[in-house]
């Protein structure tokens, strides 16, 4: 793997740690700005709404930009973001630098995600897409505990320095590590838009949604299903946390390998076994052991998922991949969001604190379907065509697979 991948996975680093530690710190921050912890959550939410909303106006406005530049670029609007949060005088000025930060956010992986399947061989690309995504799930290990550490012992202001810093970091690092990929000649917004009538890529963004949304359904209350139903301490979950993690960072490795072998099988025994573990969960949670063991499959699974669909977007935006990328990022992002409302609302209506797992095994499972779906479809097409590969429209075999153009 080539050492340029390195450069990438420190921001991706940087911005996984800017994205989950505020999590941990949202009793300090609402303390400074004397606002109620519901109101500090909206930094969380602001975060969120803004990946989605910045993966593709940044990617567009990018689209003349040479990728390594773009990268540098945004590398750069992060920084400035952690800074204005960091040294922001009241509320409103540091959910304007978390929304500030959040506009890299989409368009970094999105980008990146294409430079690093570049930068291998056709057969290694899934294993490269993982190694830059390892950066954000390392971040879970050890840059959202450190960086809460830090905000409860030094103020969260020096958090978000340090988070700056490393932003710092991946930019030298991409400055100098990077080739200057040339730009693809004539690509413009309208074929990058075209990825979209695309069956296969909307099926693709479909799984990513309903997959992912599925792992944070039971993730974004672990806290109280832990305290309140496994009977862990308090003190405890951020080690539970960090198990999470260890668990995100094997699945993410293991799922980028396989999916350069066999990438729908590979999406079909993740998605499959991520809602079976799913539903166990609301059993697990009872025992102690049983729960911890269960948060690293959840972790494993779910992020064994990512490299795929990842590559699984690229390969079927081929020629354009850049817009449907970033896009993809946004799914995540828009995945979480809807998971844990619909968690929230399974918890309100008086179902338990275990409730939200059924909801991610039903999302899971409903990402599966897609997949089966998408495969069939491939096959069909694959039929028709007499290969396996997805046809240019505008070909004469294309007239015949109208549905993916």
């Amino acid at each position: 793997m080539p050492l340029a991948l390195l450069a990438l996975a420190i921001g991706a680093f940087g911005i996984g740690t800017t994205e989950f530690v505020i999590m941990g710190l949202l009793p300090e921050v609402a303390g400074t700005y004397g606002v109620s912890i519901p109101t500090a959550g909206f930094l969380v939410t602001g975060y969120a709404l803004g990946v989605l909303l910045g993966a593709p106006l940044m990617t567009v406005l990018g689209t003349r930009v040479p990728r390594k530049r773009m990268l540098m670029l945004l590398m750069g609007l992060f920084i400035v973001g952690n800074v204005l949060s960091a040294l922001a005088p009241a509320f409103g000025v540091m959910l304007a630098g978390r929304v500030v930060a959040s506009l890299a956010h989409g368009a970094f992986f999105g980008i990146g995600a294409v430079v690093a399947a570049e930068l291998v061989a056709p057969e290694k690309k899934a294993g490269a897409i993982a190694m830059m995504f390892t950066g954000l799930t390392v971040a879970n290990v050890v840059g959202v505990p450190l960086g809460t550490l830090v905000g409860q012992h030094l103020g969260w202001r020096v958090t978000f320095l340090i988070v700056a810093s490393l932003g710092l970091l991946g930019l030298l690092g991409i400055a100098r590590l990077v080739p200057d990929l040339p730009r693809p000649e004539g690509v413009r917004i309208r074929h990058e838009l075209a990825a979209f009538r695309n069956a296969q890529v909307l099926l693709a963004m479909g799984m990513t949604v309903l997959g992912f949304g599925g792992v944070f359904a039971a993730i974004t209350y672990i806290t109280p299903m832990m305290t309140n139903v496994a009977g862990f301490a308090d003190t405890s979950v951020s080690w539970l946390l960090v198990l999470l993690g260890l668990g995100m960072v094997v699945g993410n490795l293991v799922g980028g390998r396989f999916a350069d072998r066999a990438l729908m099988p590979m999406l079909y025994v993740s998605l499959g076994a991520l809602a079976l573990v799913l539903a166990a969960f609301t059993v697990t949670a009872h025992t102690k052991a049983g729960a911890a063991v269960t948060v690293v499959l959840i972790g494993a699974l779910g992020f064994a998922t990512v490299p795929p669909l990842q590559k699984r977007v690229l390969d079927q935006a081929a020629g354009a991949p850049t817009l449907a990328s970033a896009v993809n990022i946004g799914a995540f992002n828009l995945g979480n969001a809807l998971a844990a409302w619909l968690g929230g609302l399974v918890i309100a209506a008086g179902l338990g604190w275990t409730a939200p797992n059924w909801v991610g095994a039903a999302l899971a499972a409903s990402a599966l379907v897609l997949a089966v779906v998408s495969g069939a479809l491939e096959r069909r097409t694959a039929g028709r065509t007499g290969t396996g590969r997805v046809v240019a429209a505008g070909t004469p075999a294309a007239a015949a697979v109208p549905a993916h153009h």
